[in-house]
């Protein structure tokens, strides 16, 4: 009787063993995000646990549950259904498949485990389902972000290279041409300031779209960056060719481009390059085709131009100026030249320009006609700038110190480099520092620096002259000059360009228009100094309609501070 009542209390220890791991094994399933179905060999018994019901809108309970299922889906999803849920298979692994719900399209992936018995005869099976639908659609998302650009919808840049590269090869293969065209909207700086960042934007996707219409067979487009595009065009010919899609842009042009609530008329740069003459890669292809782009832009612009050899010898001339620029900006590898100005009446002189030189480091003097342009476009103007008005105070104040009498030094000021916010602040340091008279001091600025922002210009100028520091104007007649706005700049001196002087004695128009500026300049008490006079009738002549002050070949050249000081002693 013991005996029974012992294996009763173990059975019961058994089941409630049993029944608590079942239970641990439910809670298991329940929390997972994953669906459970389990099969027995040899019960032919199916059990679904887990999230089965949430994740599948059939039920699956025999053999029969599944043929059931099978038979009513469409063949599509059948097909790999059957293969995970035909559970007389006995494999184990992992698939995945596309489902139809009620709620859209879904993704699943299956693992499948196979118990067996010692004599390799399957005994149970499990199938561990999870909805991958996020998963797949984030990485559907990342495949089209990596491929598309998000902004226009066009190819990206890297995914455009490499599909390049596909166009390369195959034309290698079959001897053909691949031209690559990069096109870059023109003034879309300025653009893009005057309506604001979104309706930029807006402008940049409209483009695009139309750019879009040229994509097909052997033609695709990719969006670069901001306002550049690339396309490629395979064994081009006819319409399809740069000369086709140039003419297309072309025509499209003459009407303007509507984004929003804005509008504008659209010029574009366009560089052409073309394997296998100008490049063998699809990057170099690109780069190459980019060179010739930005050549466009210095040429004026709304034009196409097409690689060649001579093309890419310049660039990289530019290249390596630029590099030099840079290095010497950053080591101080420049020198100055001073040249003399006299007053017309007498021929005394009234003061010096600092001129900036540049030897570079293989001996060879770059004309600043030359570097100045490249040093606006790198940024090293300003710390060049800064570095000129420093030195030529410097050297002035030395001088002043030993020939003991004033005179005016007149130093070049570029746009950018008065656009900066501490320019003020800078020029009243530098005289500060050297201890010379603010009145001894002159700054030169060109028409072009009161284009961009001209309230502000002016503002700094005013600053400058009520403490002190004398402003000139230079290069007045040949740019942007308005006589009505002469009287509202805050100058004390204008200069006569040399393009004036030079035909001073042969072209009557010339006369009239350098009488008028003088007569002019004259009743707002502005003085006038003439640049570029390089001969006696030119100097007679200037001081005989009233020019105050001269300044050329004729009296004296740019030169080196060690021999101004021989013109100095004679002078002073």
């Amino acid at each position: 009787m013991n005996q029974v009542h012992y294996q009763l209390d173990l059975l019961m220890a058994i089941n409630q063993k049993l029944s608590t791991r079942e239970k641990m094994y439910t809670m298991i399933c329940e929390a997972s995000s994953c669906a459970y179905l389990y099969y027995s060999f040899e019960k032919n018994q199916i059990v679904t646990v887990g999230r089965w019901k949430e994740l599948f809108d059939f039920d699956i309970r025999n053999m029969h549950d599944v043929n059931r299922v099978i038979d009513e889906m469409e063949e599509d999803y059948a097909g790999p259904l059957r293969d995970v849920l035909f559970l007389e298979k006995t494999g184990n692994g992992i698939s995945a498949m596309e489902c139809k719900h009620k709620d859209g399209k879904r993704w699943y992936s299956f693992r499948t485990t196979v118990d067996y018995d010692g004599f390799g005869t399957p005994r149970d099976k499990l199938i561990v389902v999870e909805n991958t639908t996020m998963l797949k659609r984030q990485n559907d998302e990342l495949s089209y972000m990596a491929r598309y650009d998000s902004m226009t919808g066009l190819y990206s840049r890297n995914h455009f290279v490499s599909l390049l590269g596909g166009y390369i090869s195959r034309a290698e293969a079959e001897q053909v041409p691949v031209s690559v065209m990069i096109i870059d909207i023109d003034d879309f700086k300025k653009i893009n300031e005057g309506i604001g960042k979104e309706a930029g934007d807006e402008l940049i996707q409209a483009y695009a779209e139309f750019l879009k219409g040229f994509s097909g067979q052997d033609t695709m487009v990719a969006h670069l960056h901001d306002d550049v595009y690339c396309v490629a065009l395979y064994n081009p010919s006819g319409k399809h060719s740069p000369e086709g899609v140039h003419q297309a842009i072309q025509e499209r042009a003459r009407e303007p481009f509507v984004f929003g609530e804005h509008s504008a008329k659209i010029t574009v740069s366009i560089g052409v390059a073309e394997y296998p003459e100008a490049a063998k890669s699809a990057l170099e292809l690109m780069n190459s085709a980019e060179i010739v782009m930005f050549r466009c832009k210095t040429k004026g612009k709304n034009r196409i131009e097409y690689f060649n050899t001579p093309v890419l010898h310049d660039f990289l001339q530019d290249v390596e100026l630029d590099n030099k620029v840079k290095e010497a900006t950053f080591n101080h590898n420049f020198t100055l030249h001073f040249q003399p100005q006299f007053y017309a009446e007498n021929r005394k002189m009234r003061g010096l320009e600092a001129l900036i030189r540049w030897k570079d480091k293989d001996g060879h003097m770059i004309s600043p006609g030359v570097f100045i342009p490249i040093a606006e476009r790198n940024g090293c103007i300003v710390p060049i700038g800064n570095w000129v008005a420093e030195e030529s105070v410097r050297i002035y104040s030395e001088w002043r110190q030993k020939y003991k009498k004033p005179f005016i030094v007149t130093i070049n000021i570029s746009s950018m480099q008065c656009s900066q916010d501490d320019f003020v602040d800078i020029m009243l340091g530098i005289i500060d520092k050297y201890h010379v008279e603010p009145g001894e001091v002159e700054i030169e600025v060109t028409e072009s620096i009161l284009i961009d922002d001209y309230e502000k210009v002016v503002d700094k100028l005013v600053t400058l002259r009520e403490h002190g520091i004398r402003v000139s104007l230079d290069d007045f007649g040949t740019g942007y000059s308005s006589l009505s706005y002469l009287k509202k700049l805050p100058i004390d001196t204008l200069k006569i360009d040399k393009s004036f002087v030079d035909t001073i004695l042969t072209d009557d128009t010339t006369k009239i228009i350098t009488q008028s500026i003088l007569n002019m300049v004259k009743s707002l008490g502005i003085q006038s100094i003439a640049e570029g006079v390089e001969e006696e009738d030119q100097f007679d002549y200037l001081k005989s309609i009233g020019c105050d002050m001269i300044q050329g070949y004729l009296l004296g050249r740019p030169q080196p501070p060690e021999s101004i000081e021989a013109i100095l002693e004679k002078s002073l």
